[in-house]
């Protein structure tokens, strides 16, 4: 099956597992929990690291906060400059998004993070999904340049937006690459292939429990559980798109 699978990572763990699964890209980010924010330097080093000359390419989300996607000047210029750290860094490209006021993309804000990326590739994350119309939004990605979107199709889940993902992929026309994005596992993966979409980014995520010795256990608190990449669903994955290999 000619699709490209792109897995959503939060460090060099689960760069290695996207290597394993033959991954064309990860999204590296943190704080998946949130909707993922902008990694730190640190993760982004070990990430490249774990990569390596023939791993997947690494693309790094830029996100200053968790909330919505309008952002003021100055979330915009610390994005600006993330974008310009993450690309200096040697990622492949960067997955950003931005919208105005009344919830349509911010064309100005999006051209300085397309400009900060220089010639590496850009993606715009589902702030696509938020927007009253998005099949218009694609076509200002594309007006953009950008190199790709990853959207649900406007819905809460990939497979629920399969119409729409379909719909868009049509009006690309080969202009911008679709990909379809959030909540595909093994159940809904092979339709979503199916439907035209030129890649998956799925998380294939598990959260490991907090410490049960600490009395305080709450995500707010900061010691409850967290979210790591599980290769067992990454390759259940692979195998529901009938992709050959075993498991290295």
């Amino acid at each position: 099956m000619n699709i490209a699978l792109e897995l959503a990572v939060q460090d060099s763990a689960g760069v290695r597992i996207a290597q394993q699964v033959g991954a064309a890209r990860v999204e590296l980010t943190q704080a998946l929990a949130l909707g993922g924010l902008t990694p730190s330097p640190g993760a982004l080093e070990l990430a490249l690291d774990a990569a390596g000359d023939l791993g997947p390419e690494v693309h790094v989300l830029i996100r200053p906060r968790a909330g919505g996607f309008h952002y003021d000047a100055d979330e915009i210029a610390v994005s600006v400059r993330d974008v310009q750290h993450a690309v200096r860094a040697g990622a492949a490209g960067v997955v950003v998004g931005a919208l105005d006021s009344e919830g349509g993309l911010d064309l100005d804000a999006m051209a300085r993070l397309r400009d900060a990326a220089g010639t590496a590739s850009v993606t715009l994350h589902r702030a696509i999904d938020v927007t009253a119309d998005p099949v218009d939004t694609l076509e200002a990605a594309i007006g953009l340049g950008l190199r790709r979107v990853l959207t649900s199709g406007g819905a809460s889940t990939a497979i629920d937006g399969i119409e729409t993902l379909r719909a868009m992929t049509a009006i690309a026309d080969g202009r911008i690459e679709v990909m379809a994005g959030s909540g595909i596992d093994a159940s809904s993966a092979a339709a979503l292939a199916a439907s035209g979409v030129g890649a998956l980014h799925f998380s294939a995520k598990r959260t490991v429990p907090g410490d049960g010795r600490v009395r305080m256990g709450s995500a707010s608190d900061g010691v409850g559980g967290y979210e790591v990449t599980d290769r067992e669903a990454a390759f259940a994955v692979r195998a529901a798109l009938g992709l050959s290999g075993q498991a290295p």
